[in-house]
C-alpha cells in the first residue's frame, strides 16, 4: 500500500516569505498579510484541501547581513515588515474546524513562563489545534534589539532551548492535575488548590518557582514542531519533536536526514514512527506541463536578485553582497543556520552568486516542482519512496494562487491515487496527526514531568548528592 502524503502550508505574517519580489505580481495578495481576511480566506482554502495545517514561520529581528544593512530587506519586503504569528491562531480557528495551526516562537527571546500562558491560551481557543515550532533563532539583529548584545553560540542556543522546554513540560504537564478544576457552584470551589503544584524550577538559565497560570488545555503540551538540521538541531528534534521540518534541496540529503533523525529518536527511547518529517518544497502546478512551465517562467521574471541574497546572506551568515555575481560560493564559519551553508557547499555542485540568487528567488532553500497534476504527483511520490519523508511543507510563490492551484489541481490527483486523505480525523491536532490521544505519548520525555512532586524530589536528591561529591 502506498504511503500517505501529508501537506502543510508554509506561511509567515509578512510579505516576502520565500519568494522575494513576487509581491509585485498583479494577482499576489501577500501585501494584505495585515488583514484578517487574508488569513481567514487562506485557512478555509487549506481546510478544503485537507492540509494537516498552516505552519507560520517567524523571525525576531531583520536580515541585515547582506551589504551590511537592512536596506534591501526593507526595500524588497524580504520578511520585513513582519507581524506576530500567535495572534493569527484565533481568527484561523474561528473559520475552520480541523486545520492545524503551527506557530513559530523562539526560545531565545521570550521567557518560558509568560510564553507558556500565551501558548495554553491559544490551545484553549482553538480547541486543541495548536502546534509550537521550537526555534533557537539565527538573526543577530533580534538579539541586539532586546539588549542581549548578540546571539549565543549555536550549540549554546540549543542548551538554552533544552532547559526552556523542560520548564514548559513542568508547567503544561505537571503543574495542574487533571481533576484540579471542578467548578463546583454549590461548594463554592472552582479549583482544588492542593491539586495545583508549584514547579520549583531552578536551572542554569531560568528560575520558575510557581505554578502555571492556565488550567490544562486540550493537549496540555501543544504538538511540538522543530526545524533544526544541524547536528545539535537533529539531536534536539530526535529528543523532543513530533513534527520535523527540513529544507533539504536533494533526495540524498533528505534521505540521510530522515534516517538519522529516526535513528536518534529510537536511541532516545521514542517510537520513530511518531515523528512526522516534512520537507520544504514549492509546487507550481497547472492543467498541463506547458502551462505550469509558462507560469514558472513568468514568476521567475519577477524574482528579486537583491531580495534573494538578503535571505541567503541572513540564513548562512555570509554577506554575498561583497562578491561579484560571477564569484563562487565558499564555505565560511558563521553563527547562523549551519545546515544552510552546509547544503550549499557540500560538493554536490558549485554555485556562482548569481546562480544562487536565481535558485533561491523562488521557494528559498527547498526544491521547486513544476508540472501538471500528474507530473507533480509522480515527483512527490518518488521523493517519498526514495527518502522516507512523510510529507511536504509547501511554500507559496503568489498568494493565494499557489495554494489555490494545489487544492484545485494537485490534491484531487493525489486522492485519485489513494495517497492523500479524503477527510480529517476527529479530535485535537495531535489526534488528527497520530490517531491516538490528545496528550504527549508516555514515551515522550515531556510525559515524565506529569508527577511534578516526584520530579522535584529527584532534583532535591540530585542536588544533595552533588553537594557531597
Amino acid at each position: 500500500m502506498a504511503k500517505t502524503i501529508r501537506l502543510n502550508a508554509f506561511e509567515m505574517n509578512c510579505v516576502g516569505h520565500q519568494s522575494p519580489g513576487l509581491w509585485t505580481h498583479p494577482r499576489d495578495r501577500s501585501w494584505q498579510y495585515k488583514d484578517l481576511e487574508y488569513w481567514t480566506d487562506l485557512a478555509k482554502l487549506l481546510e478544503r484541501g485537507i492540509f494537516d495545517g498552516i505552519f507560520i514561520a517567524d523571525v525576531i529581528g531583520y536580515y541585515d547581513v547582506y551589504k551590511g544593512s537592512h536596506y534591501h530587506a526593507l526595500q524588497q519586503a524580504a520578511q520585513l515588515p513582519v507581524n506576530d504569528p500567535l495572534q493569527l491562531a484565533a481568527p484561523i480557528a474561528m473559520v475552520t474546524e480541523h486545520l492545524g495551526i503551527g506557530i513559530t516562537a523562539s526560545t531565545s527571546f521570550e521567557h518560558p513562563y509568560t510564553f507558556a500562558r500565551r501558548l495554553s491560551t491559544a490551545d484553549h481557543h482553538t480547541k486543541g489545534r495548536i502546534g509550537w515550532n521550537i526555534v533557537t533563532s539565527y538573526l543577530e539583529s533580534g538579539a541586539r534589539n532586546i539588549g542581549q548584545g548578540g546571539l549565543r553560540d549555536h550549540g549554546d542556543r540549543y542548551e538554552v532551548a533544552a532547559e526552556y522546554v523542560e520548564v514548559l513540560y513542568k508547567l503544561f504537564e505537571g503543574s495542574w492535575e487533571a481533576d484540579a478544576v471542578v467548578r463546583d457552584r454549590e461548594a463554592g470551589i472552582f479549583t482544588h488548590p492542593e491539586k495545583v503544584h508549584d514547579i520549583g524550577h531552578r536551572g542554569k538559565y531560568f528560575d520558575v518557582p510557581g505554578c502555571h497560570l492556565c488550567e490544562p488545555s486540550p493537549q496540555r503540551t501543544p504538538v511540538l514542531y522543530q526545524a533544526g538540521a544541524s547536528g545539535p538541531g537533529k539531536a534536539f528534534a530526535a529528543q523532543h519533536a513530533e513534527c520535523v521540518f527540513v529544507a533539504a534541496p536533494t533526495q540524498p540529503t533528505l534521505r540521510d536526514y530522515v534516517a538519522e533523525v529516526r535513528r536518534q529518536a529510537a536511541l532516545a527511547g521514542r517510537d520513530p514512527a511518531r515523528l512526522l518529517i516534512y520537507n520544504l518544497v514549492t509546487v507550481i502546478v497547472d492543467e498541463t506541463d506547458a502551462k505550469a512551465e509558462a507560469k514558472f517562467a513568468a514568476y521567475r521574471r519577477l524574482a528579486s536578485y537583491d531580495g534573494s541574497l538578503v535571505f541567503m546572506s541572513g540564513w548562512t551568515g555570509v554577506d554575498f553582497g561583497q562578491y561579484a555575481p560571477t564569484d563562487s560560493v565558499r564555505r565560511v564559519q558563521t553563527n547562523a543556520i549551519v545546515s544552510a551553508l552546509d547544503h550549499l557547499t557540500d560538493g554536490s555542485r558549485s554555485w556562482t552568486i548569481e546562480e544562487l540568487a536565481a535558485w533561491g528567488g523562488i521557494g528559498g532553500m527547498g526544491p521547486v516542482f513544476v508540472g501538471s497534476p500528474s507530473t507533480v504527483a509522480d515527483i512527490l511520490e518518488q521523493w517519498v519512496e526514495a527518502t522516507g519523508v512523510d510529507g511536504f511543507n509547501l511554500a507559496y510563490v503568489v498568494a493565494h494562487e499557489t495554494f489555490e492551484d494545489v487544492v484545485h489541481y494537485l490534491v484531487p490527483e493525489l486522492q485519485k491515487r489513494g495517497v492523500y486523505p479524503n477527510a480529517y480525523k476527529p479530535g485535537t491536532l495531535r489526534e488528527k496527526l497520530f490517531g491516538q490521544g490528545p496528550l504527549l505519548p508516555a514515551e515522550h520525555p515531556g510525559a515524565s514531568y506529569r508527577d511534578i512532586e516526584a520530579v522535584k524530589g529527584r532534583q532535591r536528591a540530585s542536588h544533595v548528592h552533588l553537594e557531597h561529591v
